[in-house]
């Protein structure tokens, strides 16, 4: 179990970890470590179960998936008997004003949903501790990309949880490059393994790409793969116009994080969030959500930046 913040209830609540009893076996046994070594973290075992999701056979899980978690169905685009198979269903888009984009772009908003915490003032060769495991952020990324004026900026991770809507999300306008895959194994991204297994972020195949933004300058956005992620599907068109809110892409079945950084200058993050963030609790969240304000804002006539 996991203690998070509802923020909109105003009151901390107990989460339950999908797959918990295995999650715990594998990272804190010691013949749970061997068969994590030797298979699970293993690209292959998340390949085969994600063509079992992928499968007809699997779409018999979904109704009872809903029922026990809880998942409002009614936002989703499609009935739950016209589901194919169970990552049709995890794939599932939303009604458009089940996960609205406010167009105001001194507001920034959450990327996904999921459960988030927030690092400001973030140096990119110093070591942070998050959940009992240390790591740079310069070390997320395999080349020299992160470098280049991030260095204390705005850090953002965002868990998601197998229960959530996994579809991503573009924080505003502008233009997004072509995403680089780094290869990398599959741990999982749950809290308890976090505090097994150090720089699991670092470790996990991932993805990341730069978002030239209007109004929050270049954003690095990262995808992080974890345990039974079939594929991390990027949709979008690189190097074109992308407005606030368009589908960037989605994770197939399992937990998986995204992470974004911030140049220095560009973001006040939402006070409950930092609060939460340094009493070592995450903050449940919704795609869409308002996460923090715009510091500066480009004043386009006079191409200089502006105080708020």
């Amino acid at each position: 179990m996991i203690k998070i913040y509802n923020r909109e209830l105003k009151k901390y609540e107990i989460e339950e970890i999908t797959g918990g009893k295995i999650i715990k076996t594998l990272y804190n046994t010691g013949y749970g470590k061997i068969s994590l070594e030797l298979m699970f973290k293993r690209k292959i075992y998340s390949v085969l179960t994600g063509k079992l999701c992928d499968s007809k056979i699997s779409a018999k899980k979904i109704r009872k998936f809903v029922q026990k978690n809880n998942i409002d169905i009614s936002e989703s685009c499609e009935r739950l008997e016209d589901f194919k198979s169970f990552n049709d269903f995890f794939t599932r888009k939303l009604k458009s004003h089940s996960r609205p984009f406010p167009n105001d772009p001194q507001l920034f908003l959450s990327p996904g949903d999921g459960r988030i915490r927030a690092w400001t003032n973030i140096g990119m060769e110093k070591k942070i501790k998050i959940k009992g495991f240390d790591y740079s952020y310069k070390e997320l990324v395999s080349n020299n990309v992160i470098e280049d004026g991030y260095d204390g900026g705005t850090a953002i991770v965002l868990r998601l949880n197998p229960t959530d809507y996994h579809r991503f999300h573009f924080v505003d306008d502008g233009v997004c490059s072509q995403s680089t895959k780094i290869k990398g194994y599959y741990y999982s991204v749950n809290p308890v393994a976090l505090s097994a297994y150090p720089k699991i972020f670092c470790r996990n195949v991932r993805e990341y790409s730069t978002f030239k933004s209007e109004n929050y300058g270049d954003i690095l956005f990262i995808e992080v793969g974890a345990t039974c992620v079939g594929s991390i599907v990027q949709t979008y068109v690189p190097n074109t116009f992308i407005k606030r809110g368009s589908e960037k892409g989605f994770f197939k079945f399992g937990g998986s994080t995204i992470i974004l950084i911030i140049k220095k200058g560009y973001v006040k993050i939402d006070e409950d969030i930092e609060y939460q963030t340094n009493l070592g609790y995450e903050t449940k969240i919704k795609a869409g959500e308002v996460i923090g304000k715009s510091i500066f804002r480009i004043d386009k006539n006079e191409s200089n930046f502006k105080n708020l």
